[in-house]
């Protein structure tokens, strides 16, 4: 093991670390491995808030987030179009303020981000009570072209139907598509001047290769990421940081992290604005200056506190309709943190402990999303108190380390809810989802809309006569619509992304990462087990279709008892997981845009209102208009052999057919897992334990 010196690394900021690759060239991963020290202790040795960190909390409570509960927006800038310097400094208390840092110069003000689309943005102003300035107006309309106007100019006939039925909803193609993690790590392990100097480098390198379309795409974008780079720059010196160099404390390395990020959340207002796997990185300054006696454990988490409180007041300028798709006003700041690494040590540190501890200095929220990798052989002391905080707060979800470790390395972090990718390296199109369960109702209606009556896909004949339903039958004119609108599906989100690279580029976070990447396209499919009920109850029941004056079926009649999905009733189970891998086989049938991947998630976090809303009745018996069950959860009410059955129905979904991830939201009372504290921690940990050893089978 050879540990830099000041006469042996480059840079100063290097100096106690164990050199390897990661000193000759950008490589965060190996220098995590090289650096950090598994924690096999408890939560004892821990803080609390610091006075600076209350008068902090306090003084945003107070003048600004208590203001914005009662108006739902704070305020907004209608004058600057948003970019990575278009703002002075801004601040919460500048002397309190240990982790510094706005999107704009204000506490909780929201900014136009009108590269996305200008109607949405105008929109959002006007329901903020505000008008939007009519210069900024004129440019986006007239001499500025948006994202948003390029995806309807090409749009065809059949997406724009299938948009307005709701057969496919909440497509970025109005707001920014997220889902990318820049690695903000690099702008403190290796300083911004670096960074720029490789992004040369890439771009210089294939000066001579002579022209293509994918040539001059190439170095356009990398001449708009160094661009970005330097803005960067620019955006730390008005806060009074140098960060062209590493940085050289743990302070500085989590202030220089959090400029990456800010950048990013000031020119991009992505559905999804994942942090990135940060924990271990930040330990190895922590343990190097607490060692050194730079800093005490006071001070460190102190900085994870405010780094935190940062998080927790992003905010982007959003209609209400959006706020309606996505419940609220989430953007999912996703911090990855645990697993384990190839090598067989687990990832856990005492940074770990510190991030789970601000949910008790600050309190209960969403944001940061805080993600735990889980995985049986994780210490026991960090189990419990994840259980413990889990308990207390409901602020942590878990995802099982081994699937995505052996699948996307053990550097990766989630770019939304459940969706994995290799930080630095890969980046997805996100592609939200299809209504699978309205598609059911079109293969039995022959593409008319169940709720308006329209025919929206025409060459489809519906099911004829009084019944019952023939489950061959059905299974076939549902296959056959899901190339309907699964081709129109990926159709509109090739066009969205070749739109989005081309009006509304996220320069700052492909600077922060390498230049060559992988790509995959985030599919998705929304109604899972109301599909699986429905096709169960047509299969081991009797199903009798109920037609209006119009011949339409609108709802159905079912006489006798069917397996429901979530009860480990391999009869349903089978059914359900046969509909992901026939969705994702028709997916990866089709060439997607840059040659992505093709992925699928079953998620539905957010959105199972919207959806339901927008849907008939079915034949297992859900209600015209009423919610979906989210992700891969099994209807509501329809599981009633308890949570450990409802894990073995999902657990039987192939993640080969889901990569995107696999989505199971369960709710459990503390009273429902024992007497006392200490039994309700313990059985959470063994539901966990559960959950994840079978991932492991």
């Amino acid at each position: 093991m050879t540990t830099a010196t000041e006469q042996s690394v480059q840079f100063e900021g290097w100096k106690g670390f164990e050199e390897g690759p990661w000193t000759e060239s950008i490589d965060v991963r190996d220098f995590i491995q090289r650096n950090y020290t598994p924690y096999d202790g408890d939560a004892s040795f821990l803080e609390g808030p610091t006075e600076k960190t209350k008068r902090v909390w306090e003084h945003l409570e107070e003048n600004y987030l208590s203001i914005e509960r009662k108006k739902r927006i704070f305020d907004v800038d209608t004058h600057t179009p948003t970019d990575i310097d278009a703002f002075p400094a801004g601040y919460i208390c500048e002397e309190d303020d240990v982790i510094v840092g706005l999107q704009t110069d204000t506490p909780l003000k929201r900014a136009m981000m009108p590269n996305g689309g200008w109607r949405m943005v105008k929109q959002a102003i006007k329901e903020a009570g505000k008008e939007a300035d009519p210069e900024v107006e004129k440019i986006f309309t007239r001499y500025r072209k948006t994202h948003n106007d390029a995806v309807f100019d090409i749009y065809t006939p059949r997406i724009r139907a299938a948009r307005s039925s709701h057969i496919i909803t909440g497509l970025p193609d109005a707001y920014g598509r997220g889902r990318i993690i820049g690695d903000y790590r690099r702008v403190a392990l290796y300083g911004v001047d670096y960074l720029i100097a490789e992004k040369e480098a890439s771009k210089h390198a294939v000066g001579d290769a002579g022209f293509s379309e994918h040539w001059a795409r190439y170095r356009e974008e990398h001449a708009e990421q160094i661009k970005a780079l330097k803005k960067l720059k620019v955006m730390a010196e008005s806060y009074g940081f140098d960060i062209s160099k590493p940085a050289k404390t743990a302070h500085e390395a989590v202030q220089w992290t959090y400029f990456g990020y800010l950048a990013s959340i000031k020119s991009q207002d992505g559905a999804a604005m994942s942090i990135g796997r940060l924990s271990a990185f930040f330990d190895c300054y922590f343990e190097r200056d607490l060692a050194a006696g730079i800093i005490t454990e006071e001070d460190a988490q102190e900085i994870i506190d405010q780094l935190v409180l940062k998080l927790r007041i992003v905010r982007f300028l959003r209609t209400e309709d959006y706020d309606q798709i996505f419940s609220g006003d989430p953007y999912w700041a996703t911090w990855t943190d645990a697993g384990f690494g190839s090598d067989g040590r687990h990832m856990v540190t005492k940074t770990s402990f510190r991030l789970l501890q601000t949910l008790v200095n600050l309190g209960p929220s969403p944001e940061p999303n805080i993600t735990i990798f889980w995985d049986p052989q994780l210490p026991a002391g960090y189990k419990e108190f994840c259980a413990h905080i889990s308990i207390e707060t409901s602020s942590i979800q878990y995802e099982s380390d081994k699937q995505i470790r052996e699948q996307w390395g053990d550097d990766a972090a989630i770019a939304c809810c459940v969706s994995p990718m290799a930080v630095g390296k890969q980046m997805q199109f996100f592609g939200a989802r299809v209504n699978a369960a309205k598609a059911l109702l079109y293969a039995i209606n022959g593409g008319r809309d169940e709720v308006s009556g329209k025919q929206v896909v025409d060459g489809y004949e519906a099911i004829q006569g009084d019944g019952p339903l023939d489950f061959d039958e059905v299974w076939q004119k549902y296959e056959e619509m899901l190339d309907w609108v699964v081709g129109t599906y990926v159709e509109a989100l090739n066009i969205i992304h070749y739109c989005h690279d081309k009006y509304a580029y996220e320069a700052i976070e492909m600077a922060l990462h390498d230049s060559d990447i992988v790509r995959s396209m985030g599919c998705g499919i929304a109604g899972l087990s109301i599909v699986a009920d429905s096709l169960s109850a047509i299969k081991y029941a009797k199903v009798y279709p109920v037609r209006d004056e119009t011949g339409l079926i609108v709802d159905y009649k079912t006489e006798g008892d069917f397996p429901f999905y979530g009860n480990d009733d391999d009869r349903a189970d089978d059914i359900a997981a046969t509909i992901v891998h026939t969705v994702m086989a028709k997916i990866k049938a089709i060439p997607m845009y840059r040659n992505a991947i093709p992925t699928q998630s079953v998620l539905t976090i957010t959105s199972n209102v919207v959806y339901g809303k927008a849907t008939g009745s079915f034949p297992s018996g859900h209600q015209a208009g009423t919610p979906f069950a989210p992700g891969a959860n099994p209807e509501n009410g329809a599981d009633n052999h308890g949570m450990v059955a409802s894990m073995l129905s999902v657990g039987k979904l192939d993640y080969k057919d889901a990569l995107d991830g696999i989505s199971l939201t369960n709710t459990i009372t503390p009273s429902g897992l024992g007497r006392t504290p200490e039994e309700r921690i313990t059985n959470l940990v063994g539901v966990l334990d559960a959950g994840f050893i079978m991932d492991s089978k």
